[in-house]
Order: C-alpha cells, then structure tokens, then sequence
C-alpha cells in the first residue's frame, strides 16, 4: 500500500526526554534539592551529572543538533536512566541513525521456508503464527487463525496484528486486556521504526494508525518499546470463552525478519481442553497457510 502519511518521528531527543520524566532524583541515588519541577523526573544537569557529560551537549542531543554519538555516551546515557534492556537497545538503534550504516535486509514476502511450514503444520494442537516485521502475518496454521481470524479472506495489507489490533473491533472484544495488548503492540512498532528507520511500508503503517485511532496517537508519544519475547494473553474467544494462554516467540533463521509465536496453554488447565474443543470445531482445513500479496 502506497501512503502519503507523514513518516514516523523517531528522534533521540524525543526518546531522552521521555525517559528522563520517568524517573526521579531518588530513583538514582540524587538528593532532591527542594526546588520545585516545572515537569516531572531528572532535570537536564542532573542526567548530565549521571552520564559524565556537559549539560549543553544533553541540550543538543534532545534538539537534534548533535551527530555522531559515540556508542560510549549511548551507554552512559542508557545507565544514568536505568533503561531496561529493551530501551537501551532502542537507545542504540536510534543514536546511530545519524551515522552511515549497513542497508537492513529487506522484508520477506511470499513463500517461507519448507522446513518453518514443516514445523507449524506439526503444532496441530497449538495456535502458530509467523509474523514478519512490522507484525505482518505471513504464515498461519489453523489453530492460528481458529483463535485470531481467518487470515485468508482479509486483503495482504490486513494481515496485521497491530492494524487488525486498532481498526478491527472484533479484537478489542477478543483481547480481555485490550488496552495492555495494543500498547504492546505500538511498543513493538516503534522497536522496528528504531532498527528499520528507512522502512517506507512500516512509515505508512504508523502514519495510517496516527490519523485513525486516538489511542494509538497518545501511546506512540509515549516513548515505550518492548521487544516480541514471551508472556501471557488472555482471550474472550467466541466460540470456547475464557482462554488464558502462555506465548513464546523463535527467531526463524538470522537474516529474515521472522519470528514465530506459539500459543500455548497450561497443562491441565481449562484453557487445555478449550483448544481441544476450538480444535474440534474448527472448519479449516489443518494446515499451515502462507500470506501471499
């Protein structure tokens, strides 16, 4: 999909001030000097103090004026916020943006391996997605769609969990924690803006949610990122109800951008037996089906 939606505003400066009022003098051993704080957490000279840096070159880093950050200041700055793990990563993506650096592997499309469809039409009893950047479904199995939706009948360009997230209202009475999925999933967008800065179908993407859901406006601005990992989901599902779900995510070989989630239930619980009898229920036929544009 073509878009003239304005690319996405991924800036350093963006990313320190945020982080920096999210934590307060105490958080990082300071002593509050009383005076009172026109917004919340650090003030500039003190992340400066932390980070072994001039206070004039922080004001130039949150102002864009400052090229060429050495990857030395990117750590003292992510341990002076007590960034968590993602965050510094996100920290680095973004402060080398400025700097020459490799072309990104481009975004598969089309067919996946023969031995990834092996491996998802094996997990019969357990929803499989193959998700490629930008959260792009490029391959279900049928449990898969049987939880979430039949991928098949949507457009290419639907075949996405954070656009079908935002814009489907079947998924915001899907997700029982709506609210805490969505935001995730704007965290993990904004992961891949920060990595794949020069991705004009992830611009597009962000650009389309910016104009079409509020929600999605106010949690982009506020600088979170997460990357796909593990953890739980729970589902209102319309056919077998209540569904507590475990997920876990597998990088699909170094040089694609895919990784494949597997949900999966606890054993014994109840959420067991209702994928049996989602697995019963369902239509589709058992096989993994792949995403073609």
């Amino acid at each position: 999909m073509s878009s003239n939606h304005e690319s996405p505003n991924i800036t350093l400066g963006d990313f320190l001030r945020a982080s920096r009022s999210r934590i307060t003098p105490a958080d990082v051993g300071l002593p509050d000097d009383g005076r009172h704080r026109k917004v919340p957490g650090l003030r500039r000279e003190e992340l400066a103090l932390l980070a072994n840096v001039s206070v004039d070159y922080i004001v130039r880093l949150e102002q864009g004026r400052a090229a060429n950050v050495s990857p030395l200041v990117l750590e003292a700055l992510a341990s002076a916020l007590r960034l968590e793990p993602d965050e510094r990563q996100y920290l680095m993506n973004v402060g080398v943006q400025e700097r020459p650096r490799s072309v990104a592997p481009t975004a598969r499309s089309g067919q996946i391996r023969a031995q990834t469809q092996m491996l998802m039409d094996g997990l019969r009893e357990y929803p499989a997605l193959l998700l490629g950047r930008r959260m792009d479904v490029l391959a279900w199995n049928t449990m898969g769609a049987a939880l979430l939706t039949d991928f098949a009948v949507l457009p290419p360009s639907d075949r996405n969990l954070v656009r079908l997230a935002f814009l489907d209202p079947r998924f915001r009475d899907l997700y029982v924690d709506w609210e805490k999925t969505a935001r995730e999933c704007v965290a993990y967008l904004r992961m891949d803006a920060a990595r794949y800065p020069d991705d004009e179908k992830l611009s597009s993407l962000i650009g389309e949610l910016s104009l079409a859901d509020a929600d999605f406006r106010r949690w982009w601005s506020d600088q979170r990122v997460k990357t796909r990992a593990h953890g739980k989901k729970r589902f209102n599902h319309p056919v077998v109800g209540h569904l507590d779900l475990n997920f876990q995510t597998f990088s699909v070989g170094n040089e694609t951008d895919e990784t494949l989630f597997v949900y999966t239930p606890e054993r014994g619980g109840s959420a067991e037996e209702s994928l049996r009898r989602l697995a019963d229920r369902s239509e589709l036929p058992l096989e993994v089906t792949a995403a073609h544009s």
